[in-house]
Order: C-alpha cells, then structure tokens, then sequence
C-alpha cells in the first residue's frame, strides 16, 4: 500500500510563489517555463523526456554563497562536494572549477571525482563500509583524507596501509547522539544510527589509530544528518561536543589538526525557512573557533538540489470515479524520493498558458507497476492533457543519483544549462544498453 501524503499545516505555494522563490526558473509569455534563458520545451524537443536540467548559474551562486559565508566567519575552512547528491562529472567539474574537493563513499564516486578533474588531495573518504579494494585504491590515490566509522575498520585500514607501505590520512567519525530533528531515515547523528563510533568511545579508539602502524590520525568527523532546516540548534550542539573531545585529545598529547563538520544544511522544498550558511559557518565558530583546527565541509543537497529539476510529459490524464490521476513519464525509478521519504516537491506546468489556467486536485503518479509510484496526492493543478510537460522542482540533488532501471526503463538524460545554451552532459541510455552485459547459461536452450 502507498505511504500516505505528509498533511501540512499551510496551503501549497502557489506557483507565482514557487518560481519567486527560484531564481534560475522564468515564465515567459511565448516559450513558458524557462532555466535561466533556456525554454524547457526546447530542451523537450531536442533532447525528450524524462530530463534533468541543472541550472550552472545556481550551482556557481550557491558554491559561492558557502565560500564566502565561511570566509566571512574568519573559519580556514574547505569544502568538498557531497558527490552522492549528485555525481554527474559536469556538476562536479563545475564545483570543482569554484574551488570545491569531493567527498565520496564508493570506488565509483572516487573514479568519477578524479574523471570530474578533482585532485587526490581534495578528496574525501566517507562511509560505513569501506571495502578493501575501495581502502587500497584510496591510499594507492594519496587522498586527502579516509574518514574511519570503526574500530575494525582501523585495523583493517592499518593493515592494508602497512601492507602497501603506505600512511594513511584519517580521522574518526564520531557520533555526537544529536537529533538532527529531520526525517528518521536521513538522519545520521544518533547512538541508534550505523554510522560513526560513540562519542564515550572516542578517546580510547583515537589513541589507538594514533598507535597503529601505518595509520595518519590528523582529526574528527560528524555528520548528523540530512534536509537539517529548523535552525541550528543541533548543529551547535554537535559542535561543542566536537570541541570538547579536541581539548581532551589534545590534552592526551594526540594531535587533531582538522575538523570535517559534515553537511546536512536543508533546502526549502515546500515552505520550509532556507537553511544559512551564515548560521552555519557561526555556528561552526562558537564550537570550534577557538580551535585553531582546519574546517572541512561536506555539502551536497544545499549546493545542488535547487539547480536541478526534472522535465517530464504526461501520458494521460485519467479520471475513474472521483480521482483525478495525471500519469507522467517519469516515475519513482527516476525521482524516488516522494516514494521513500514520503518527499514533497514543487511542480510546475512548462506551458504559459497552463500556469495561469483553472486548479483542481490531482494525484501526480509515473506508469511503473508499484502503488508507491506516486509523486503527489491532491495537488491542485491546471488541466493537463496528454503530451503537457510539466517539471518536478528542486530535483538536482538526490535524483538522477538515486536512479534505477527497474521496470527495465533506461536512465533518464541529463542537460546543464548555462545562460542562452544548453548540453547534454549525459545521454538517454538505450534499450539496448540494459541488455548488456546479460547472457543465457549455456544449458539454456
């Protein structure tokens, strides 16, 4: 059975209100709904549907908004893009060229940061389950840094870096036991989470990384979770634990000379309050300010999910009974979040003539064979007759990323746009592709 829609406590925006608050999104009177100067419909014709478009211009804005808040804090602070949010080697590229690392959690995110341009020594390792070719291939790389999530992972990391005759970079993630007040399965902060070691155990574990051989121990990690948009409250909590277990590091006589603060910072999908990176860089000063540590930062979401949206068409608009079904080309395989987290995202007709026309309720559902295909429940929408195209927003991060083939649906295309243009950044994949690589046993007949 489908999840139920999340009830709020306020009206949906409306659309004059959706695209005010996104500067990258124009309704022009002739061409509709536009990414900076790019018509969509455009973007249709040539390129089909369903297709992510990513704004360069946010993606740049936001990279800088973030540099400068910190700078302006008096933090020595660096930041590496969350690459899970979005790891298209164009997006990474362009963060990259901004001034930003990567932080990555698989051989595959690894591989496409340094394909993206990233160098090793902007690179982060995060991640509860390293393997051992992921950790060979790391230290092989000289990375900046493996963020360590246990003891186990400590001796194994010791041994495979002595193996190769290596010193290993690395700092203990540690869980703060902070609700990050976000939804239960994006938050990451808390003693019943996978993630990190806790922060009693810490001290005892750090002394052992530093009398590992083969092991660098240079700081701490946390992460507390994602979609954080209620202020900073746990953000500051988080810190001052963090600060307290430097001095009592330090104290101990083991050196921490970096602090990675994570990411985590919320985006408003809906009418959430915009998370700051002003609040963010001031609270990373009151915690740890007075440190003389390193900041690293680990931003995903806030940097790229308000670049991108995803450009679907409807199929068909059914009406059994007293339902109002609009069936889009897209489904949960290309955006999941509505299905997993019960997510809601801003839609928006491409058409001029649409934004401006008569609303009714509308469930928004793609064609894959699941009851939990369903992106929205009751939202009040134009008349959308079949090949209307519409756009779900905020989709940059956490979309294309999380995709699937399920159903055997290839792979939606990707576009960046930047001013009056366009590209491809990566193609549709084809049928055929999601035959590769498959055969028959050789007893089949």
């Amino acid at each position: 059975m489908a999840a139920p829609a999340p009830v709020f406590d306020s009206p949906d925006p409306s659309f004059g209100d959706l695209l005010a608050a996104r500067p990258a999104l124009a309704m022009d009177s002739v061409a509709g709904l536009m990414v900076e100067e790019v018509p969509l419909a455009r973007i249709a014709e040539v390129v089909g549907t369903p297709t992510w478009v990513y704004s360069a211009t946010t993606l740049r804005r936001r990279a800088r908004s973030l540099i400068a808040a910190l700078r302006d804090a008096g933090l020595d602070a660096s930041i590496h893009f969350a690459t899970k949010s979005n790891p298209a080697l164009a997006v990474v590229n362009l963060l990259h060229q901004e001034g930003l690392g990567a932080d990555v959690v698989s051989e595959g995110e690894l591989r496409a940061a340094r394909a993206a341009g990233v160098p090793a020594n902007g690179i982060v390792f995060s991640g509860v389950g390293k393997t051992e070719r992921e950790l060979r291939l790391a230290l092989a790389e000289d990375i900046l840094q493996l963020n360590i999530e246990s003891a186990e992972e400590a001796e194994m990391l010791s041994a495979i870096a002595t193996s190769m005759g290596k010193r290993a970079r690395c700092a203990l993630r540690v869980n703060p036991d902070v609700d990050a007040r976000t939804h239960a399965k994006i938050t990451t902060g808390l003693t019943e989470n996978k993630f990190g070691v806790p922060i009693a155990m810490a001290p005892a574990l750090y002394a052992n990384m530093c009398a590992l051989p083969g092991l660098d121990p240079v700081g701490l990690t946390v992460h507390i979770g994602s979609q954080i948009a209620h202020g900073m409250g746990s953000y500051l909590t988080a810190y001052q634990r963090l600060g307290e277990l430097v001095r009592e590091l330090r104290s101990a006589g083991h050196p921490v000379l970096r602090v990675d603060c994570g990411g985590g910072l919320g985006i408003p999908y809906r009418d959430e309050a915009p998370g700051s990176p002003a609040a963010l860089a001031g609270a990373i000063k009151a915690g740890l300010g007075d440190l003389g540590v390193k900041i690293m930062l680990e931003p995903g979401r806030w940097i790229c999910g308000p670049a991108g949206v995803l450009l679907t068409r409807v199929i068909v608009e059914k009406r059994p009974m007293t339902r109002r079904f609009v069936i889009v080309d897209a489904a949960m395989n290309d955006l999941l979040r509505p299905a997993m987290y019960e997510a809601w995202h801003g839609i928006l007709p491409v058409s001029p003539h649409a934004f401006h026309a008569p609303l009714s309720p509308a469930d928004v559902v793609g064609p894959v064979c699941e009851s939990s295909d369903t992106f929205t429940r009751d939202r009040d929408l134009p008349a959308l007759p079949a090949n209307s195209l519409m756009t779900f927003l905020d989709a940059g991060a956490y979309g294309a990323s999380m995709s699937s083939t399920y159903n055997a649906r290839p792979l939606a295309a990707e576009v960046m746009v930047e001013g009056n243009r366009f590209a491809v950044i990566r193609d549709r994949q084809s049928h055929a592709a999601l035959l590769e690589g498959q055969r028959l046993p050789d007893w089949a007949t």
